[in-house]
């Protein structure tokens, strides 16, 4: 039940409180929650940015379509998805396997043809709407551990990637920005943070059989 409170305490932060910052060790923390994140066959297509230069929090404001919040918080995470996974990155991924499991190629040879085959086969544009689908997983899964931990946070789509890629020299890093996730500590103004939270009953979505 402790969860389901946190989770109805949540909201989607309108205004923060600049005089606030989150901790370091609850910034270890989220980082570790986006690390654990499940992603498809365990490839971690993505990278997370975890910005607190204030300076470059609020140049970011005017392509966020002017929504304050990214200058305000605390911090700023903005999730992005990897611009190539191929054969590399796959085989890569196994040598990782082997590693942290002491996996033998012969057990791992099957799964790691597979899946080199199968990316082998993908668009570029379906590889990529696969990415962002993890990227999604990676943003409910901050989300649910910001809530548990007492940190606000306004999840956001409406910015221009471009533009945080340039600011933020991504394509160096090779990566794409898709996600935007402002986080710190909700002000005591925030009209919105004292609104009844609108969700359907349970019996209109869920469905027992």
């Amino acid at each position: 039940m402790d969860i389901i409170k946190s989770l109805q305490w949540r909201y989607a932060t309108k205004k923060f409180d600049e005089t606030k910052k989150v901790s370091e060790a609850k910034i270890a923390v989220l980082k570790q929650a986006f690390n654990l994140t499940a992603t498809s066959y365990g490839l971690q297509p993505l990278k997370l940015v975890v910005l607190k230069n204030k300076e470059i929090q609020q140049k970011l404001v005017t392509y966020s379509y002017n929504q304050e919040q990214v200058a305000q918080a605390s911090h700023v995470f903005i999730i992005c998805i990897e611009n190539t996974i191929d054969e590399n990155y796959i085989r890569k991924y196994f040598e990782l396997v082997k590693e942290k499991r002491g996996t033998s190629d012969t057990i791992l040879d099957s799964f790691r043809s597979f899946l080199i085959a199968d990316f082998s086969k993908k668009t570029t544009a379906e590889i990529t709407q696969a990415s962002v689908k993890q990227a999604y997983l990676a943003l409910g899964n901050l989300l649910t551990v910001s809530a548990l931990e007492k940190i606000d946070a306004c999840p956001m789509e409406g910015f221009l990637p471009e533009k945080y890629s340039d600011i933020l020299n991504l394509e160096q890093e090779n990566i794409t920005p898709v996600l935007v996730l402002p986080i710190g500590y909700r002000a005591e103004n925030d009209l919105f943070a004292n609104f009844a939270k609108v969700r359907k009953n349970l019996t209109e979505t869920i469905i027992n059989r």
